[in-house]
């Protein structure tokens, strides 16, 4: 078994983005300048923020972050994110999820402008990607590329099952690893809680991207031997030893999995620290775009 270790090839593609700004510092182009709007004090919430703007500090990047309490209204909400489409100096933003149950989520996502859109949400950006165009993609799947890729991970003809149908993750990365491309070229099976026999089409994949959100669901039972392992999920699990009470597990009982996988992710360090990577991306290609 070989660990994919997001948090160091977070690190190393980050380090690259450095030196490719530093570069366009000392030519006095433009600096990629990524907003982030918080609404709320959820915590998870604020510290993948807090992740986002050290990463853009490290990058040499410029941030913006816009807090709001989350007695904001929609439609203040909805002026802010007008703003920032005719903010000049912004090359893009992101309004971090979830919002309040007030607020439609649906509603933010298409008035964010899709050239600054670098989550890779907005519908435009997505039918773009379903047809193979040039767009933003969205972060974590864009992160699990870059794995993929940076691995050396063989996907070409290979049988991957996703399990989670999100637009976030799980269509998404159907699409792109069946599309024809490097890494792509699979044979995707997109499952989901209805899907019937859930556990026998996860034992026939060569790649399993695991996004369902239940901690611990894909088990040693599920996946075959040599088997590529990608778990998004991360999820709280009570536990008395920790000081916090508790502790951070993804979709995939790592333990167990990891003695038959040949490739795996860990939950913490594994996918996490690529989306964030993936957002920086996105917001370079954005600023030379400009």
């Amino acid at each position: 078994m070989k660990l994919i270790d997001g948090k160091q090839l977070s690190q190393t593609i980050k380090e690259e983005i450095k030196l490719e700004v530093d570069e366009i510092r000392a030519k006095g182009g433009n600096i990629p300048h990524l907003a982030a709007v918080l609404v709320g004090d959820n915590p998870a919430s604020r510290s993948y923020v807090r992740n986002k703007v050290r990463s853009c500090e490290f990058a040499g990047f410029e941030s913006t972050l816009i807090q709001k309490d989350a007695s904001i209204s929609e439609e203040e909400l909805l002026e802010i994110i007008q703003e920032l489409n005719e903010n000049e100096d912004i090359d893009g933003f992101i309004v971090q999820l979830p919002l309040p149950d007030h607020i439609d989520e649906t509603k933010v996502t298409l008035a964010i402008d899709p050239a600054k859109d670098v989550d890779g949400f907005h519908p435009i950006n997505f039918g773009k990607m379903a047809q193979g165009l040039d767009c933003y993609l969205p972060a974590t799947p864009y992160g699990i590329l870059q794995m993929l890729e940076r691995y050396n991970i063989e996907t070409s003809g290979k049988n991957c099952v996703v399990v989670g149908r999100s637009n976030i993750v799980g269509t998404p990365m159907s699409i792109l690893l069946s599309r024809k491309a490097n890494p792509g070229n699979c044979t995707v099976t997109l499952t989901h809680s209805r899907t019937r026999d859930l556990a026998g089409e996860i034992s026939r994949a060569d790649i399993v991207i695991a996004a369902i959100g239940i901690p611990n669901f894909v088990g040693a039972d599920m996946v075959k031997e040599g088997a590529v392992v990608i778990d998004v999920g991360i999820n709280r699990v009570e536990d008395e030893t920790r000081k916090s009470g508790y502790r951070l597990v993804g979709d995939v009982d790592f333990d167990a999995v990891s003695e038959k996988a040949s490739y795996i992710t860990p939950v913490p360090g594994g996918v996490g620290p690529m989306t964030v990577t993936s957002l920086l991306l996105n917001t370079l290609k954005a600023s030379k775009l400009k």
